[in-house]
């Protein structure tokens, strides 16, 4: 009794392990007492179940270990995920690569357009795209007391300045028609103590961040606004005659200006300085114009020369063409312009060439006796910047709108739109949606006929496509 215990588990783990079991049994079997039989019994069974557990049903181990195999280490979800990740980068890079490619290619083309742009070889052509408005749909706005001169569109678009010869300024918003604000003008004699224009508007140029407005009128000012606020900023003095033409340089505050005293002054309006004056016209300047270029051109008047200034070279170019005066100038592109004159002509220059590469004479017609007809004056020229569209006006009733032809040689008349007065200014929007006239009963420079039945106000022409027609009926 006092060698085995029965419920000691050490001899139950070695009476299951092999031969000493049966060296266990036969020590116990000489007890009198008839334990050893029960005892046998139960280890017997416990060594049953034991056997029984280690031959298990060889399917269901089977099931195990394939359950086992199935199961993921770790290790092996680590890689999976891993593998997963470096998968979707590479999705990510391919669509970031191909999007790259994609404004690679617009800005590659949007360059290429800019060196077209600055060579004068671009030409967007959009004028078999455009349609005749309904007179309906010509808006006029009024509020000048006498004839409009000039106007400028701002570069959003949203708004236009209009002047006029009653010396005053306003600014009209172009969705509602609505006036927006009004710089009056002052009687003669008051320049001293009033703020803004005293002698007729002749004039005016807005610069293309819409930062700075200029105006200049007879009497040889030239003043600077806040298109914003219409706030008063600067006074530029300088001319020793009427100011009859400004351009600010694009993307620039350099301000180009033309007199009847034949000269051109360069300013720079954010410091408010003058830089240099040019010389070479042989009568008052009647009209200015300018782009991104260092340059400017020049309308002559009777001394029939258009001129370009290059002006960091120190240099120009004269041009002849017209019979009589030229009244009015505007860039097409940076080598190709567009004048008018009162010999009724329209002329498309370039660069290049001194004379005109195509002329169109009466291009608005002729008017007076049978034998003494003489043709309508050309008051003011537009062009839509880097298009084959071209617009002039006159005081025969009506806007021409022209078509260029390939390569600038050749003027084909589009439609005309009915406009009673003289046409003293004409401005496209920059995005070519709408066209602006300055309208009034008398000629921007002078006095020689006045129409009475005239209105004196702003016409805002809307420029129609057939490509957007058709997109609006589908």
């Amino acid at each position: 009794k006092s060698l085995y215990n029965r419920n000691d588990p050490a001899n139950i783990i070695s009476s299951s392990s092999g031969s000493s079991s049966s060296s266990g049994f036969r020590f116990n079997a000489d007890d009198g007492k008839g334990r050893s039989k029960k005892f046998n019994k139960r280890m017997d069974e416990e060594i049953s179940s034991d056997s029984e557990n280690e031959s298990a049903d060889p399917s269901r181990k089977q099931q195990e270990n394939e359950d086992d195999e199935i199961e993921e280490t770790p290790q092996e979800k680590k890689l999976r995920l891993a593998k997963l990740y470096l998968e979707q980068l590479r999705e990510e890079e391919d669509k970031r690569a191909e999007q790259e490619s994609f404004e690679a290619d617009l800005i590659a083309g949007r360059l290429q357009e800019d060196v077209l742009e600055q060579k004068g070889k671009l030409q967007r052509l959009i004028a078999n795209e455009l349609i005749a408005p309904d007179p309906a749909e010509v808006r006029l706005l009024r509020g000048h007391k006498l004839s409009v001169t000039c106007l400028v569109i701002t570069p959003d678009e949203k708004y236009i300045f209009s002047a006029s010869k009653d010396c005053s300024i306003i600014k009209w918003e172009v969705e509602g028609g609505k006036k927006v604000h009004k710089i009056a003008g002052g009687r003669k004699g008051t320049e001293a103590r009033h703020v803004g224009h005293t002698a007729h508007i002749l004039c005016m140029a807005i610069s293309s961040d819409g930062k700075y407005l200029a105006s200049g009128d007879m009497n040889k000012l030239i003043l600077i606004w806040d298109p914003v606020t219409c706030k008063h900023l600067y006074k530029l003095k300088g001319h020793r005659d009427a100011v009859s033409g400004l351009a600010f340089r694009r993307g620039t505050h350099t301000l180009y200006s033309a007199s009847h005293d034949r000269s051109i002054k360069v300013w720079s309006v954010d410091e408010n300085a003058y830089v240099e004056t040019l010389f070479g016209h042989q009568d008052m300047i009647t009209g200015l114009d300018c782009l991104s270029r260092e340059r400017c051109v020049t309308a002559g008047g009777r001394d029939r020369t258009v001129r370009v200034w290059k002006i960091a070279e120190e240099s120009q170019l004269v041009f002849h063409g017209h019979e009589g005066s030229i009244d009015c100038i505007q860039l097409i592109n940076e080598e190709h312009m567009v004048t008018g004159g009162d010999d009724g002509s329209i002329s498309v220059w370039t660069v290049n060439k001194k004379k005109p590469v195509s002329t169109v004479k009466q291009a608005h017609g002729s008017h007076g006796n049978t034998g003494l007809e003489q043709p309508y004056w050309v008051s003011s020229v537009a062009a839509l910047h880097n298009s084959d569209i071209v617009a002039s006006g006159s005081h025969n009733s009506s806007v021409q709108l022209w078509k260029c032809g390939q390569g600038f040689r050749g003027l084909e008349p589009l439609f005309s739109v009915p406009m009673t007065g003289f046409v003293n200014s004409l401005k496209f929007s920059n995005s070519g949606k709408f066209l602006v006239a300055g309208v009034g009963q008398e000629h921007r420079l002078g006095r020689w006929w006045r129409i009475k039945e005239a209105r004196n106000g702003l016409y805002i022409i809307p420029l129609k496509r057939q490509a957007q027609e058709q997109e609006v009926v589908q």
